[in-house]
């Protein structure tokens, strides 16, 4: 048995933000270390800040550069007398230059080594590196020659379709799948200007599209003895823009025999690298069961808490004793799994329309008290257009696949999450839809049932009910109560914007506190039973039901049989004309964001559907095209530039033989 060698550490410096500081915060806390967060103006009042026993203001003109300036983290740990780093799971904690200046500065950076993370942070050289240890890899282009030509030539040979990604960072940017040659071009200039803005390296490489696999992933650990060992495998092929929604250990599609070959895989490459702490292999598993290494992840993962249900071990507690010089407690053989996890990310994103970034402010949150959930949110608080999209996960286990499924779909349907629109009643169509159900869905799930997992038009019940709570929540609760003055034999018209469908019900008063709401050829009875504590209690169909409810001016959320909505009140406003959609020429702003690209200037001729700017909103960009043919007469925003969602960016007059 070798000596150890020792790295001991008292406080801890939290290198990221939100729930992430907060999981790591919390089994700190309980191993007995002191806590320091980091903070951008716009995290001022946020929970990890509260939360740690120090906070470190670190930077305030640009919220997303502020948590991976280098200097400024290390002079918060200087300032705070913190003696350890942890990273979190961003973009730092596979920053190799990080860790190397952390280690000079005399700080323990609790993740591996810089040379691991160089050796494995890029694509390109992970892939030579896995490929010389014999581990089968997607084939591709990895090249040094990054002209367009030479892509191009590559992606030819390799054959379409093919996938760009960038050789450095994760989450799904700086990625691209590309059907033909047609659209490479626009393809590789958009995944490198992604990779740039998001890893500050334009570099992509390129590899055969894989069709409709599983994507499948091995948690290991390393000690710096030369020890490690796997922690079985996580499925995580539920994915939105190649960013994972759902994920789950075990994978229904891994067979204890494929289990232990690649984790025996991913164990060989660690040793080979002489890795230390947390870390992921990713792969790719094709329907005959041939997987294929495609990156590998320098840092614990967004989904560890899965694995951490199945094995009963703290992952994060693993890292902070590696990262202390302990040995691995524990050998493969004592590694045991039990059970079904599955977790869902819920995202501040509207599904139904692209899976378009949200901002703004959560007027009410109420967690699932039955499951684990992973969050840094409370009633009030305020989601900036910075960060990434992801604002919680939710956390479920169960003896079976099937009871954790269950388990979680009924806690994501006690959730109430109002205020800024989430992905939620999306996850939950993803839960219930039998192809998940059945343990078949690949990365080709979320495109190939788009139309039965994306919101539809709201049928008549839920429509009542909305007009029911703008109604009473328009007229006051105590006037509803004293059952107001006036005749009850007139319909009140009013007309509504239901998730981006116009919808102009009648709602008319009987004696007591029956409410008859026509809406198109159909009328429902809605009794009123109670309003309190941002509740609404009502019969339907002799049926008791209640809605969670809180409104903000024109607009109001409520989520009524599981499903979360917005509604805003047109009924006093002017009603739009069909040129305010886009065909009056003037481009407008689709979120809150930061253009990052400016691709027209004004005076220029340009086509309908040309791009004109692009948006950086939560990590992802979004080209904004032209809605008509004509002349670019004015351009109202620069790179640079934050802009808030509607805000005219660019006018065209229309040319006169457009359509």
């Amino acid at each position: 048995m070798s000596e150890m060698t020792l790295t001991p550490f008292r406080k801890i410096l939290i290198a990221n933000r939100g729930e992430i500081a907060l999981r790591v915060m919390r089994t700190a806390k309980c191993l007995g270390y002191e806590t320091v967060a980091v903070y951008s103006t716009a995290d001022a009042n946020a929970r990890h800040v509260r939360e740690a026993d120090q906070a470190v203001w670190i930077g305030e003109s640009q919220p997303v550069q502020s948590y991976l300036r280098i200097d400024a983290i290390i002079d918060a740990a200087k300032a705070s007398g913190a003696d350890a780093v942890h990273p979190g799971y961003g973009f730092l904690a596979e920053n190799a230059e990080f860790a190397k200046t952390c280690r000079a500065a005399g700080l323990v950076f609790i993740g591996p080594s810089p040379e691991a993370i160089r050796a494995m942070g890029n694509k390109a050289g992970a892939k030579d590196i896995m490929q010389k240890a014999g581990v089968p890899c997607v084939p591709g282009y990895q090249g040094e020659d990054q002209s367009d030509t030479a892509m191009l030539t590559a992606a030819k040979r390799i054959g379409f379709p093919v996938m760009i990604k960038a050789v450095a960072g994760g989450g799904g940017r700086g990625m691209r799948l590309v059907p033909d040659d047609a659209a490479f071009p626009d393809a590789l200039r958009a995944a490198r200007s992604e990779a740039q803005n998001a890893f500050g390296d334009p570099n992509v490489i390129l590899e055969c599209a894989i069709v409709q696999p599983r994507h499948i992933e091995i948690q290991v650990f390393g000690d710096r003895y030369g020890n490690a060992i796997h922690l079985g495998e996580r499925d995580c092929s539920v994915q939105r823009r190649h960013q994972k929604l759902i994920e789950e250990a075990p994978s229904p599609a891994v067979s204890p025999e494929l289990r232990t070959r690649m984790g025996a895989t991913a164990v060989a490459a660690v040793k080979a690298i002489n890795y230390e702490g947390a870390g992921t292999l990713e792969f790719l598993l094709d329907a005959a069961g041939n997987y294929y290494f495609m990156e590998m992840n320098t840092r614990l993962q967004v989904e560890h808490p899965v694995t951490e249900a199945v094995t009963g071990l703290d992952l994060v507690e693993l890292q902070l004793r590696m990262a202390a010089g302990e040995m691995l407690p524990l050998t493969q053989e004592d590694v045991t799994f039990s059970g079904h996890a599955i977790e869902v990310r819920l995202c501040a994103e509207d599904a139904a329309h692209g899976f378009m970034p949200q901002s703004g402010r959560m007027l009410r949150w109420d967690r699932p008290q039955s499951l684990r959930v992973e969050d840094a949110l409370e009633s009030g608080s305020e989601i900036p257009p910075f960060y990434d999209s992801m604002i919680a996960k939710i956390i479920s286990y169960g003896t079976t696949r099937g009871a954790a499924r269950r388990r979680l779909a009924t806690g994501l349907a006690q959730m109430t999450a109002l205020g800024v629109t989430t992905n939620q009643s999306f996850l939950a169509r993803c839960l219930d839809h039998p192809v998940f159900a059945a343990g078949q869905a690949t990365t080709a799930f979320i495109d190939t049932y788009s139309s039965d997992l994306l919101a539809a038009k709201a049928d008549g019940l839920h429509a009542a009910v909305a007009a029911l709570l703008i109604h009473v929540s328009a007229i006051g609760a105590a006037h509803v109560r004293e059952g107001g003055s006036l005749a009850h034999g007139y319909a009140i018209p009013l007309r509504l914007d239901l998730d981006g469908h116009i919808i102009e019900p009648a709602v008319r008063r009987e004696r007591g506190d029956v409410f008859r709401i026509g809406i198109e050829d159909r009328t429902h009875a809605l009794t009123l039973r109670s309003i309190a504590d941002g509740a609404v209690h009502f019969m339907h169909d002799g049926v008791l039901a209640s809605a969670d409810v809180v409104r903000d001016g024109t607009n109001l959320f409520f989520k009524f049989g599981g499903v979360t909505s917005h509604v805003r009140d047109l009924s006093h406003a002017a009603v739009l004309k069909a040129g305010d959609a886009g065909s009056d020429g003037k481009l407008r702003a689709s979120m809150n964001g930061r253009v990052v690209s400016v691709l027209a200037k004004a005076g220029d001729t340009v086509a309908a559907g040309a791009p004109i700017i692009v948006l950086e909103a939560m990590k992802m960009q979004h080209v904004h095209a032209a809605p008509v043919s004509g002349r670019l007469a004015t351009l109202n925003a620069a790179e640079g530039d934050q802009v808030t969602t509607g805000f005219i960016v660019a006018e065209i007059e229309a040319s006169k033989d457009a359509a």
